[in-house]
């Protein structure tokens, strides 16, 4: 039974991708399709294809790190400068998720759209 959906993503990629595997299959949902695209978008995963309840994960073996933020904290457009400094090694290296209401999206595009969200991961 999952608890938490988008750790557990977080945990199932980071798991595999430290014992070498080339794909995983994971629960699919539109939150979880986002995040996915975000990944894939920034270039940390390969293809992902949605095969009846699951999604299959192309992996590439760039992620360093990766996990969940909890507690899901709201950020405006000032916080998010905060927020990388605390999830991400160094500027310009990784990426925070981001709920908006244009969808899910990276810090960059967060920032480029003008919007502010909830913090749901981060990624290098």
């Amino acid at each position: 039974m999952l608890h938490d959906q988008i750790a557990d993503v977080f945990n199932i990629i980071k798991s595999m991708e430290k014992e070498g595997r080339k794909e995983c299959d994971m629960p699919s949902s539109k939150i979880i399709e986002g995040i996915l695209a975000v990944m894939k978008n920034n270039n940390y995963i390969g293809e992902f294809k949605q095969k009846k309840n699951k999604f299959n994960v192309k992996l590439l073996g760039k992620i360093n790190d990766c996990g969940v933020i909890k507690p899901r904290f709201s950020v405006n457009i000032d916080d998010i400068i905060k927020f990388e400094k605390r999830f991400l090694p160094s500027a310009n290296v990784g990426v925070l998720i981001i709920s908006t209401s244009k969808g899910i999206v990276s810090q960059g595009e967060a920032v480029k759209d003008n919007v502010g969200g909830v913090l749901l991961g981060y990624v290098w």
